[in-house]
Parts: C-alpha cells; structure tokens; sequence
C-alpha cells in the first residue's frame, strides 16, 4: 500500500473521509473515547460508548473495533483502537503506544485481517488519535507511514494507494516532517532486505547506495574487488570468494558546515548467507536475504540524516559481499589480513559478518570519529539471549552501551545493554594468527563478537555494537507497525544516536 500522509486542523465529525479512526481508553466504566476523537459521539447521537460496550470493547492497548458510520458522519466506518489506560494528568501520551495504535489501524487496512478488510483499502483515512503536540504528533505519523507498509515487487497486483490526513495542528507540520523522512528511511530498508538475494548482490546493493546518496546530495564512494585488494581489506575479500558476485565496500559521507562532531556507522552487508564452507542447515537459510539489514539501515539512517540538516557530521561504511561454498571459498584454517595488518585464523566461516566488519571498523580511524557504531544481524546468540524483538548493544564502556541502549529505546527500538567480559576474550587466541574469528567454547557468543570487533575499533574513539539479528527479519505475525519480513530495524535507532551525538549527549562526543 502507498500511503500519503497529509495534516488538516478540521474536525473529526466534519472531516471527509472513508474511514475514520478514533483512539479508545481503558476506565472502570468501560472505554472511552481518546482526546482527538472530539465531536464524534455527538456526531453518532451519544452511542458511541453503548456501540463500543456492545461490541465487547475494553479498550486494551492495539484493540481494534468497527462501528458503521450510520450516515451521521462523513466516514462510513469508525475503526476505534485501543490505547489503554490514560496517561497521568497533564502528561502526553505515550510515543510508542501511539506509534503501535496508528501502526495497527493503518496495517489493518493494508491486509487481509482484522476489522477492515481489502474492500477499505485504496480509500481515504482521518486519524483523529492523541495528535496535541508534536511528540505525539510524530509519534501518529510514524506509526501510520510504518504500518501502511506493503512489500508488492513480486506480486502480480500492485499495492493500493490510502490517503491519510492526521487531524492536528498546523504548528505540529515539523514533527511531522521528521516522521516522514524516518519513516522513509525505514520502509528503503525493508525494501532492501525484503528483495530476492538474486536481485541484490553486492554490486547492486551497492549501485542503490550511489542512487539513494545521489538523491540527498550524500557523497558516495565505491571499491570494487581490485580496490579492495589494493587497500588490504582482506576480511571482505575473504568472505566475498566463494561467490561469483564480487564483494564492495560503500563509503558514504554527510557533511554539516555547522558540524563539530563525528560519528561513523558500519552495517554488515552479507546479501546472502549460506554460511560459507562451514555450511548452514537448509532452514537456516531460508531468511539469510536479511543479512545485510545493518548495511542497509547505515544507508537509510545516513539519508535521513542528510534529509532532516542534522548538525553533524556521518560517515557511513557498507561492506557487501555474498557468503558462498563455491570453488574458491575461504577455508577453516585460512589465515587473512584485516585493513591495518591484524591477522585473523578464520576457524568458522559462517563467523563472516564479523570479519567485513573488522574491515570498516578499521578504516574508520581515518575519519577521525568521536563515535563509531557498528550494526549487524550477527549472532544467534542474541536471540537466545534477548529474543526476536530485542537488540543487544555492546559497548567499549558500560556508559557507551548504557547511553547508546537509552537512546534506541526512546526512539521506539527495544535493545539492552549487554557486557564484554574480558575472561572470554582468551577463547579468541590463535596460536598462529593475532586472533581467532571464533571460540572454542559456546559459551557467550554474542559477547565473544562483541569482543571480536572490539579489537579493530580506533584508539580513544567510543564505540557502541548493536546485534539486531532477532527485530531485523519477523517470520512470526505482524503486529502494531512492525510487517512480517523486513523491519527496517536500527534505523530510527542511528538517526536518534546521530541526533544526540550532534547534541553532545552521547560519551565520546
């Protein structure tokens, strides 16, 4: 579904559109209507609370009830969704309940279930949500731009078009701004990640890049197999061997004249991951097209950055390759070199993610950061550890990973921060390489990559790693905003980071 997202200050009752939806709240008396929702009540001859009682209705968090509009309102159907209890007196409500209320209303009329079916869609909607000032106004358009999301490349229909207008002060037109921009952004990764692995390998992914950079005036740089080779970058070369593809490494740079901080982002890029020689099980495969999420949120973060004139200074690292058995594969026992001369005993070739992310890391010491973030789908430790909807954050300090884990929570992405305890840090000796890509023991392993790449992070700079291998890719249902598929997880993540960076409000910056 393609939606377009106006604002108008009209009122609920007068508003002309297919579908109005109302926010509802959890009482003892039963649900009432949210603020937003004024006039509709009267509108509907003071039923709205018998309609709702009628239809068992409790107002829970993500509930979801259809009312016919009975010819009283301009909407033929009032889709009321639940917000749950009401927020303290005076407090605004909170961001992502509202994300997740918008999210449910809109996705419902993108599918096949719930109360508003195929029929509704392709129509025009009114948001008449909790939308007074501009968080909560964000929060609304957020939710709905993210939950309209339909992925149509491989369908032989094409997705219908919706028309959203979210009721709301005029005043509140630069929050709503900014939930577009994100909002793009995260939707472009989960086109990314959605897409065929035969339809994006590296060079392509890579040809996006310049594309997307050309389009937010973000410079752009590509090194292509012989650069890679030149520049010593042996971990992506590595890793790219067994494809007939060959790897890439995307620079992207953001400048800000007023800037005075840097921050550099690293996304692992494995288009497809078969787990190399060290082959992986037939399921475990089968959603290894989403192994380049990190790359591609660094993208669409970077982008965004650019699109919103934040105040700082992004330098973005996409280090792409696909991760084959074929004749030329790497092997366990293959010693490489990681760019600045770090040799790495490569005892599993399904640790790779790991080895292009050595590369970047690296490189980014000669951007001189003042905060370096790697973002990876790069354990499946991390969902033992945290689950499917958790990321797991990293750091070189507890305030690092403290602070970076804070910041992706306010910005809607559930993550916690994780240890580096140094007693792992002996599983990764070699004894003929600097280290090893892996431990002998199985013990740890999401903090033992932690580890891993915390070797090749640049002196004196603070550095954070987010593991979103569970939220990257929903094979469950969808729910709220969040699509089954691609999630464009760690996006929204790196602009707020980026945002508190430009401000100062993160260690090292």
């Amino acid at each position: 579904m393609t939606v377009t997202l106006t604002t108008s200050e009209s009122a609920p009752g007068t508003t002309e559109a297919d579908v109005l939806v109302i926010g509802i709240l959890q009482t003892p008396d039963g649900p009432v209507a949210a603020p937003g929702a004024d006039g509709v009540d009267e509108a509907l001859g003071g039923t709205l609370a018998d309609a709702l009682a009628a239809l068992g209705a409790t107002g829970e968090s993500d509930e979801l009830i259809k009312i016919p509009g009975g010819g009283k309102l301009p909407a033929t159907v009032v889709v009321a969704v639940g917000l749950g209890a009401a927020p303290a007196d005076g407090a605004p409500f909170d961001a992502e309940r509202l994300r997740r209320a918008a999210g449910t209303a809109l996705r419902e009329l993108s599918g096949n279930k719930g109360p508003v079916k195929d029929k509704d869609a392709g129509k025009s909607v009114a948001l008449a949500l909790p939308a007074a000032d501009p968080g909560e106004a964000e929060a609304v358009a957020t939710g709905v731009l993210l939950g309209g999301y339909t992925f149509r490349r491989y369908r032989a229909t094409p997705a219908a078009d919706v028309t959203v207008t979210l009721l709301t002060s005029d005043d509140n037109a630069p929050a709503v701004h900014r939930a577009r921009v994100v909002a793009d952004a995260v939707n472009l990764t989960r086109d990314l990640v959605n897409t065929a692995p035969l339809d994006l390998p590296p060079a392509t992914l890579a040809a996006e890049a310049q594309r997307v950079a050309a389009e937010t005036g973000v410079s752009v740089e590509v090194l292509d197999e012989e650069a890679l080779a030149a520049g010593g970058f042996g971990g992506i070369l590595a890793v790219g061997r067994g494809s007939s593809r060959p790897p890439r490494l995307v620079r992207l740079a953001y400048s800000h004249p007023e800037a005075s901080r840097t921050i550099v982002l690293v996304g692992k890029g494995i288009t497809f991951d078969s787990g190399g020689l060290s082959l992986k099980p037939p399921k475990s495969m089968e959603t290894m097209k989403c192994d380049m999420s990190g790359a591609a949120a660094v993208l669409s973060a970077t982008a965004a950055v650019a699109r919103l004139g934040l105040p700082v200074n992004v330098v973005g690292y996409m280090p792409l390759a696909e991760n084959m058995p074929g004749g030329a594969a790497q092997r366990p026992s293959d010693i490489i070199t990681i760019h600045g001369g770090k040799t790495v005993e490569v005892l599993n070739t399904d640790a790779e993610g790991r080895l292009v992310l050595a590369d970047g890391l690296a490189r980014s010491a000669d951007d001189h950061p003042d905060l370096v973030v790697d973002v990876a789908t790069l354990t499946g430790a991390a969902t033992v550890a945290l689950g499917r909807r958790t990321a797991g954050v990293m750091g070189n300090s507890e305030s690092v990973a403290a602070d970076v884990a804070a910041a992706m929570r306010d910005a809607g992405e559930p993550a916690w921060a994780m240890p580096l305890p140094e007693d792992l840090r002996k599983g990764l000796d070699s004894t003929v390489a600097d280290m090893a890509n892996v431990s002998g023991a199985r013990d740890g392993g999401m903090l033992v990559a932690g580890l891993f790449l915390r070797e090749f992070v640049p002196d004196g700079v603070a550095w954070a790693h987010l593991d979103i291998a569970g939220p990257a890719f929903n094979e469950g249902a969808a729910y709220g905003y969040t699509p089954k598929g691609g999630t464009g997880a760690a996006v929204r993540a790196l602009v707020a980071i980026a945002e508190r960076t430009a401000e100062g409000r993160l260690p090292g910056a």
